[in-house]
């Protein structure tokens, strides 16, 4: 191992370039006026080590690990060998802030990935890494989810890997039935969104299913007991068509699993849906909309009742209680109550359901991209109303609320 150690320094010396005064700032005895090289040379460490899981070069990964971290390398070459099935086309890291003290230093770094066919954009994930100095070079002691994020799915185990027609699964401990019935599905999904939805998106999905509920809740950096009603996620970040992040559906093994064939295509058809449109959302989006959209794109010509569609809604009118107003983003909140959060859904379906059918189904799309382009929330539904619709929040309102006496009081 000493040897491999050494032609790895010597390929990290050559790639940084290093000359006479950025070594003696490695080794303690800098120059005066000498830069300061631990961001460039802690980057290339990173590189070397995203090189090595590009090209599944097993030995190249671990030489970035800190040799006297026996512990950290079995961790590490067990999940680099979790990853080996999985399709990537690139690995990289992003450093952020960079805090040194003697020979050791924490680093804020955020992971890229893409998977081969799939992602566009590359997935984000932020990365607190721990590192240590020894003759001028620096080596992974720790590498862990930053601030609010979650454990990687190579994380929990053994990555499965099921391609569909227009999709990819990837999950860990499952059956590879379940898992090519997931991708089925999946498949479905999307050209049924496509159909609903005409704006330009990838037209392939990436569905990830971990072994149970709570490594759901592990993937998402979130307490499991928040999802335990829920089917699936999607995770991703709004952006720019090309600039957002990709996406990921994340499914709920558990509750998933109780779902006939119909509500399992509802499920990935909405899900999907956030794919298709994330380039399309943004802080100004309402989730009465986002939700509502992606519910009618999975009801959308299935030949459900709306009192099936929305059995809370239509308790909830027929005793009286119909709501004042469109839903609140608040009442989308998961772990509270599930029949308010059923009620939202279902109210933000309706809406859009009654734009598809009061103004057609180009004019609700049109809305939904109108709206979505708005920089903030303030003003970005009232101005598409009147822009796409022809109408005001408040006029609209009225007609949602009787369209809901109409639908559901019957």
């Amino acid at each position: 191992m000493a040897g491999q150690r050494g032609a790895w320094r010597r390929a990290i010396r050559h790639a940084a370039g290093l000359g006479l005064a950025a070594v003696l700032l490695a080794s303690g005895c800098a120059a005066p006026g000498a830069p300061d090289t631990t961001v460039r040379d802690i980057q290339r460490t990173l590189d070397a080590r995203a090189a090595a899981v590009i090209g599944h070069d097993e030995r190249a990964y671990l030489e970035a690990v800190d040799p006297a971290a026996a512990s950290l390398r079995t961790v590490e070459r067990r999940e680099f060998r979790n990853l080996a099935d999985v399709p990537l086309s690139s690995w990289g890291y992003r450093l952020g802030d960079v805090k040194r003290h003697g020979t050791r230093a924490v680093a804020q770094a955020e992971l890229r990935y893409r998977i081969d066919g799939y992602d566009t954009a590359p997935v984000t994930a932020s990365r607190t890494l721990e590192l240590a100095e020894h003759d001028g070079y620096w080596y992974v002691t720790a590498d862990r989810a930053g601030k609010g994020g979650g454990r990687q799915l190579w994380q929990q185990g053994d990555v499965q890997v099921v391609r569909g027609k227009r999709s990819l699964v990837l999950a860990v401990g499952q059956d590879g039935k379940r898992l090519r019935s997931v991708a089925a599905t999946a498949d479905r999904a999307v050209p049924a969104v496509s159909a609903a939805w005409p704006s330009h998106w990838a037209g392939r999905v990436v569905v990830l299913v971990p072994a149970s509920l709570g490594a759901m809740g592990e993937l998402l950096g979130a307490p499991a007991a928040s999802y335990r009603g829920i089917a699936a996620v999607t995770t991703g970040e709004t952006g720019a068509p090309g600039t957002a992040p990709a996406d990921r559906v994340i499914v709920n093994p558990e509750a998933y699993a109780v779902l006939g064939d119909y509500g399992q295509g509802v499920v990935l058809t909405h899900e999907t849906t956030h794919v298709a449109t994330r380039a399309y959302t943004s802080a100004a989006t309402p989730m009465w909309l986002s939700e509502g959209f992606a519910d009618w794109v999975a009801y959308r010509g299935s030949g459900s009742t709306t009192g099936q569609i929305a059995p809370e809604l239509q308790r909830a009118v027929r005793g009286g209680d119909a709501p004042a107003g469109l839903p609140l983003d608040a009442d989308f909140g998961f772990g509270g109550d599930a029949d308010k959060l059923a009620r939202a859904y279902e109210g933000g379906w309706l809406a859009c359901e009654l734009m598809a059918e009061r103004w057609g189904e180009q004019k609700l799309t049109a809305f939904y991209r109108a709206v979505g382009g708005g920089r903030h929330r303030a003003g970005a539904v009232e101005k598409a109303m009147v822009d796409v619709l022809g109408t005001s929040p408040a006029d609209f309102t009225v007609r949602w609320r009787e369209y809901l006496r109409e639908r559901l009081d019957g």
